[in-house]
């Protein structure tokens, strides 16, 4: 079988190639099955789906931003893919679109930082980077236009709008007990995105995945392009102590390519992805 990429991002969110352009990339490296996993949005399945190349499989999803609060009383941001969903079911469909809005005016409250620190970017740089929801990579490569970084990397550290940064700004977004119950709701199968990425920002231990699990988790992301050997080993162990799915995809934006990122780069077991297909009952996988 063609690869399997259960994690890729479109314009619809903060990916740099249109859903159509993402598909055809997909085909040429050699991927068989693809989600499209926008961030709070399904605005380019239609798209995605139109554009499938015979024997291609498209497998409708989202990125579900929220977050958990840990027993030091930090609050840490998570990313849960959702796969297979009811894309109209009323509740998660206004959730997604109150994530999406206020995404939207963390970007302009990092720009106004920006600004007041006599930055010269603007609003209307990073909106015209934009053809969806707007996003840190798109305040990112407002920076690099402007000659700030030297990388899109380097955004997302200490200095800028990293977690740690001066000019990082929170969004509202939902608990992740909130967003697990309107993702399970709306039929969907969820899986936590790059638990272990430590080069993201804070990251959660062992117990809320366990946590997450007792609320109907079904899988966590294993082989991911931001976890490091000895991550993927431990997740392995636990997802295994916890019965959850394991699965492997490249994140694809088309920002940050290279060694071990690119499409198909990752991939999930086909065994893996007949239980997502089997476990989900609001959607079902597009093919050509």
């Amino acid at each position: 079988m063609a690869g399997i990429d259960l994690h890729t991002h479109s314009t619809a969110s903060d990916g740099l190639l249109a859903p159509a352009a993402l598909v055809a990339a997909a085909a040429g490296a050699g991927v068989g099955v693809l989600a499209l996993t926008d961030h709070d949005t399904t605005a380019g399945v239609a798209e995605a789906e139109a554009a499938l190349r015979p024997g291609m499989t498209l497998i409708p999803g989202a990125e579900i931003s929220c977050e958990v609060r840990v027993d030091d009383g930090r609050v840490i941001s998570l990313h849960v893919l959702a796969y297979l969903f009811d894309p109209a079911e009323p509740e998660f469909v206004a959730m997604r679109r109150r994530v999406r809005e206020s995404r939207d005016s963390r970007a302009r409250r990092m720009v106004e930082l920006m600004v007041a620190d006599g930055l010269p970017v603007s609003w209307e740089q990073v909106q015209a980077r934009a053809r969806g929801t707007v996003g840190r990579p798109h305040v990112a490569g407002a920076l690099l236009e402007a000659g700030l970084i030297s990388d899109l990397d380097e955004a997302f550290g200490p200095k800028w709008i990293g977690s740690r940064g001066p000019y990082h700004a929170r969004k509202d977004q939902p608990d992740v007990a909130e967003a697990l119950r309107l993702i399970h709701g709306a039929g969907g199968v969820s899986v936590f995105a790059h638990p272990y990425a430590a080069a993201r920002g804070p990251i959660i231990g062992p117990d809320t995945i366990e946590y997450m699990a007792s609320l109907g988790l079904g899988g966590v992301e294993v082989d991911h392009p931001d976890h490091e050997p000895a991550a993927r080993d431990r997740l392995r162990d636990l997802a295994a102590s916890l019965g959850l799915l394991t699965t492997g995809s490249s994140d694809f934006h088309g920002t940050r390519e290279g060694p071990g990122r690119g499409l198909g780069a990752h991939s999930t077991g086909p065994d893996v992805l007949a239980e997502i297909i089997d476990r989900a009952s609001g959607d079902t996988p597009r093919s050509a």
